[in-house]
């Protein structure tokens, strides 16, 4: 465990009971992007998702948790999130259409160690710009994988990610970042997707045992975001304009990293 930010590494034995979870959360994820097309609620993947974890044997990490602003505890195995909405779409009756595209992020929890991953989805034909959106985005995550390294500083990836995606014309969010991640599905560190000089002191260096979420979180339009209704669960983009979500979990090795999410 580092002293200063209390960042848990994992054994070589822990990693792989993170990788089985992720393989739990990479089959949902398969099966999602198989059952979205125009017709299919949010609310029928769900319960599918649901039947996949509980035949696992594992556990939905998002349901059941509380938020403090919000007036109930999510209530879904996944979080689905429509068009303009960023994160924490609930599971509902609306049935997709042509053109929408659907962020889902699930979590597993197996043998007491946690998966996480994300990714969006085009239903049917989409725009061009809104497919140049979910391509960048996807990019800024395969970006992260590919300059993450031991030795290196957080902040050199983010600002990889960023410069990225800011330069295809597309904005970063802010409000909501990645996080380290083990037994508990929040773990420290933050993990931004974006780099800026006031956030010197939220640094830290990329160590084997390091098992990190990242998840990239980018915008058709502004960067700025608020709740989309009273439950204060669902996050919208602050002008309704279409917003995409991918996202890993990822370890750090002596030799480089291992994504645990894409289903080895």
């Amino acid at each position: 465990m580092t002293r200063s930010r209390r960042i848990i590494l994992k054994s070589t034995r822990e990693i792989e009971l993170m990788r089985a979870a992720g393989r739990v959360v990479s089959r949902v994820l398969a099966e999602m992007r198989e059952l979205a097309r125009p017709g299919v609620t949010t609310a029928e993947m769900n319960t599918r998702a649901e039947e996949m974890i509980a035949q696992s044997g594992g556990t939905p990490l998002f349901k059941g948790v509380e938020n403090p602003q919000a007036r109930f505890a999510f209530p879904a195995a996944l979080c689905a999130s429509v068009n303009e909405e960023l994160v924490h779409g609930i599971p509902n009756d609306r049935k997709l259409e042509q053109g929408d595209i659907l962020s889902v992020d699930c979590g597993v929890q197996l043998d007491g160690y946690c998966g996480d991953s994300a990714t969006t989805i085009p239903i049917g034909k989409v725009a061009p710009d809104v497919d140049r959106l979910l391509a960048v985005t996807k990019q800024a995550l395969d970006t992260a994988v590919e300059q993450m390294r031991p030795g290196r500083c957080w902040s050199e990836v983010a600002s990889k990610m960023q410069t990225l995606v800011e330069g295809e014309g597309f904005s970063i969010v802010r409000d909501f970042v990645g996080h380290g991640i083990g037994k508990a599905m929040h773990e420290e560190p933050k993990v931004p997707n974006y780099w800026c000089s006031n956030q010197r002191l939220l640094d830290f260096e990329l160590t084997p045992g390091m098992v990190l979420a990242v998840e990239p979180m980018v915008n058709l339009g502004a960067r700025t975001v608020e709740y989309g209704d009273d439950d204060r669960w669902v996050v919208v983009t602050q002008d309704r304009k279409y917003a995409a979500h991918f996202e890993h979990t990822i370890a750090l090795t002596q030799g480089g990293v291992d994504v645990l999410t894409d289903g080895r």
